[in-house]
């Protein structure tokens, strides 16, 4: 984590993932990093790797993490993108947008990871 900058860590071994991470390259402020989860050190003081393959986290410049939906729509924010993608947050597009989030994760983490018991 750079000091100062959020940090997403992605599945680089996904697909979707990284041509959603190539498309926020293209867009986003130098206020976010992003890392590919397979090539951070396990010395990192992350979660360990099996929770961050399982849905998406981002560490805040305090520290803090922010997992799933919302460390989605927390990296889109460092874009122009920004209000479209908090419409994700009206109650009951939320709830919608998390169930869906949830199973689609599950489906993924289960497709590249499929000794993985979720």
């Amino acid at each position: 984590m750079t000091a100062g900058h959020d940090t997403l860590y992605y599945d680089g071994n996904c697909g979707l993932c990284n041509a959603e991470m190539q498309r926020l390259r293209e867009v986003k402020a130098d206020s976010l990093e992003l890392v590919d989860i397979h090539s951070v050190s396990d010395d990192c003081n992350l979660p360990d790797s099996d929770q961050l393959l399982q849905q998406l986290h981002l560490q805040t410049a305090d520290g803090a993490f922010v997992i799933g939906l919302e460390a989605n729509i927390s990296a889109w924010e460092h874009t122009p993108y920004a209000g479209r993608w908090r419409l994700l947050r009206l109650p009951v597009v939320r709830q919608l947008a998390e169930i869906g989030y949830a199973l689609w994760a599950r489906w993924r983490y289960r497709r590249l990871y499929h000794n993985a018991n979720v």
